[in-house]
């Protein structure tokens, strides 16, 4: 029988999750569907569960100066509705958040949850490799912050230790104003997707001053390349033509998509590629 505790503390739930290896659960909608049974009966959960959804140490939403400009805190506990209702979320990763799924949804699952999922189709966690997104875990020493992109390491796979909570992500400051979104799926919400898109650039004097670009679900973990954005940072528009054999042919060593009951590799692929050329062509010019 699987032991359920509900702990009045953070300090209470670390010290279950170290003596108990016990599983977090928040909203429960990717526990839930991995451990998911037969219909009606218990899902097929092997370990000891800690329920984390109502301590006050992993709720709310803060905006806070950082030495270079604001910095918001998102509460490990924090569901995508509340995400969606708060001015400072950045617009960008609202609108992955809108798409995800159906309202009802929206109101149980938590940002933080699809994080630890670790699933490289997760359309927010898309637009949180561009925002720079960082995790904050409590174990057992002091807290520390890992860049996304180091904490998940592949399918269902995160740096996370039995005796460590994720308590909250932080996005820093982001002076990239332009962005664009895309999501390919059977439709655009309440369905897993067979890709997407995440894009964000800033332009000066026609030029391209900064950009990140990000894509899901064609590789084993969200695609995104800073050594491809350095090349692409500092080029003018009518120069991004010229470039763009070069920068795909970096793209295609990272773009390794597989099969699946969604889509097939070859479709991921060719999407992939319109998709990261419409940006480069097309979204950012729009912008300028």
């Amino acid at each position: 029988m699987v032991e359920f505790y509900r702990p009045q503390t953070l300090e209470e739930a670390l010290q279950i999750r170290a003596e108990k290896h016990a599983t977090p659960l928040a909203g429960g909608t990717d526990l839930l569907v991995r451990y998911r049974n037969w219909a009606g009966t218990l899902p097929k959960l092997s370990n000891s569960v800690v329920y984390v959804g109502h301590l006050p140490e992993l709720g709310g939403i803060g905006v806070s100066g950082n030495g270079v400009g604001p910095e918001i805190r998102i509460g490990a506990a924090v569901t995508y509705s509340e995400l969606l209702a708060h001015p400072s979320i950045p617009e960008i990763l609202k609108r992955a958040s809108w798409e995800l799924s159906a309202p009802g949804l929206r109101n149980i699952a938590t940002l933080v949850g699809n994080i630890c999922n670790a699933s490289p189709a997760a359309d927010a966690v898309c637009a949180l490799y561009v925002l720079d997104a960082e995790v904050e875990i409590s174990g057992p020493k002091e807290p520390r912050r890992v860049p996304l992109h180091e904490f998940i390491q592949g399918p269902g796979k995160t740096v996370l230790k039995n005796n460590e909570l994720v308590t909250a992500v932080y996005l820093p400051s982001s002076s990239l104003p332009i962005t664009a979104y895309h999501k390919v799926g059977t439709r655009r919400a309440n369905a897993l997707s067979k890709l997407s898109f995440c894009g964000v650039a800033k332009l000066e004097s026609g030029s391209v001053a900064g950009v990140a670009i990000a894509v899901g679900a064609v590789a084993p973990t969200v695609v995104r390349s800073r050594e491809i954005e350095q090349r692409i940072t500092g080029l003018r528009l009518d120069d991004i033509e010229a470039s763009m054999a070069d920068i795909m042919a970096g793209y295609d060593e990272l773009i390794k998509p597989i099969d699946d009951q969604r889509s097939t590799a070859v479709y991921r692929k060719q999407t992939a590629h319109g998709l990261i050329e419409r940006f480069l062509r097309e979204e950012i010019r729009g912008a300028s």
